[in-house]
């Protein structure tokens, strides 16, 4: 699933070459919304939080209803920016948003969530997010805190579900999970309640998405030689570019938050043994329901 920088850029991307301008073209191509005719109305912006990505669409002519666009990318989605005319680089069955203003397009094929909100309703679809690690709004102090009390809510749960749940801060997935907890010699497996330093957790959260906002290729080893950008996510195996012991993987999860439109927080997770030794055995969570 893209995480929160990939939708931070895709969002930057439309809003460069969308906002203030006039739609032409306008195709939701979900059944619910297909008739939804927005050809005429200008483009306000588009931002995203967390994972979510929304275009924000001004009034009729009339001066009434205006709409935003609500997006999540899930696991397969993309939101690209063409020239007008170009020819699509996939199939055109795929694509479920198609937006032109004058020489350009912005294209969402394979999208896992499309849909028309009123202003109120699109706060209201990423009201039980947690603060936004890439947010214009995020407060170094009063922000980290936030995220923190969130994750001592619940101290026996698994510091990795922890970092996945949306609920607690917006915008890691399952590559910065591995990354970051590998950094702070954390196992994944460990309860929140046996991880030192939470706010240095979350510090070091935020830096990692705010350096790789505007990269093609996320970077967390400071290394952006092909093939040696990440420390240990997809290194299942293979020697820990640490110490040189195997790096493993199994898989972590539960119950997703049912208000966030993804499959389940059950994926898989790496760690090095060595780098990153369990500190505690996870107590019973009478709050977590597995898969």
């Amino acid at each position: 699933m893209p995480e929160g920088d990939t939708v931070h850029r895709a969002a930057a991307r439309a809003h460069r070459v969308l906002a203030g301008r006039t739609l032409d073209r306008a195709e939701l191509r979900v059944p619910r919304f297909a008739a939804m005719d927005l050809v005429g109305r200008t483009v306000q912006g588009v931002r995203s939080r967390g994972k979510h990505l929304f275009v924000v669409v001004g009034p009729d002519r009339s001066g009434r209803d205006p709409v935003t666009l609500h997006i999540h990318l899930k696991m397969e989605g993309r939101v690209l920016v063409l020239r007008a005319g170009e020819r699509w680089r996939f199939p055109a069955h795929t694509a479920r948003l198609v937006l032109r203003a004058g020489d350009v397009e912005v294209v969402g094929t394979e999208l896992g969530l499309l849909r028309a909100l009123t202003p109120d309703e699109a706060d209201d679809a990423v009201a039980h997010l947690g603060p936004d690690l890439l947010g214009d709004d995020w407060d170094p102090r009063a922000s980290t805190a936030e995220v923190v009390r969130r994750l001592e809510e619940r101290p026996t749960r698994t510091v990795g579900e922890a970092l996945l749940d949306q609920h607690n801060l917006a915008g890691i997935g399952t590559i910065y999970r591995a990354e970051l907890c590998f950094l702070r010699g954390i196992d994944p497996r460990d309860p929140v309640g046996a991880v030192p330093d939470l706010p240095a957790v979350v510090t070091l959260a935020r830096r990692m998405l705010v350096a790789n906002a505007d990269r093609v290729v996320r970077v967390t080893t400071g290394d952006t030689r092909r093939g040696r950008e990440l420390w240990v996510y997809g290194r299942d195996g293979r020697p820990c570019r640490r110490c040189g012991t195997l790096v493993e993987t199994y898989r972590l999860g539960g119950r997703a938050d049912p208000a966030e439109p993804s499959d389940s927080l059950d994926r898989i997770a790496y760690s090095c043994p060595s780098c990153q030794p369990r500190r505690a055995t996870l107590g019973a969570d009478p709050t977590e329901e597995n898969t």
